[in-house]
């Protein structure tokens, strides 16, 4: 590969006790691209139930949106990177 992925912002993946609700926009983005069927539940492909479970239950303060979002949100965005030990490699584009 002779072209390298820009990474800007190195973010902290933080456990919640309670899973953070994806936006009504993050919603309709999964279901254009066919990672959500109509009754709203997920199907990430390449990600185990018990992962996904694992995966709402966490949290990032996304740089680009200056909020907390959940880790789900994260993982679906097009500046999302790459997930290394409890962080998350983001490109830092706007949106």
């Amino acid at each position: 590969m002779s072209e390298s992925v820009q990474t800007r912002y190195t973010v902290p993946i933080k456990a919640v006790e309670k899973g953070i609700k994806l936006t009504t926009e993050a919603k309709a983005e999964l279901q254009s691209i066919g990672m959500m069927d109509d009754k709203g539940k997920l199907k990430l492909k390449g990600v185990s139930p018990k992962m996904l479970k694992r995966m709402k239950l966490e949290a990032v303060d996304c740089p680009v949106l200056k909020q907390e979002i959940g880790f789900v949100q994260c993982y679906v965005c097009k500046n999302f990177n790459s997930r290394i030990t409890g962080e998350v490699n983001c490109r830092g584009d706007p949106l």
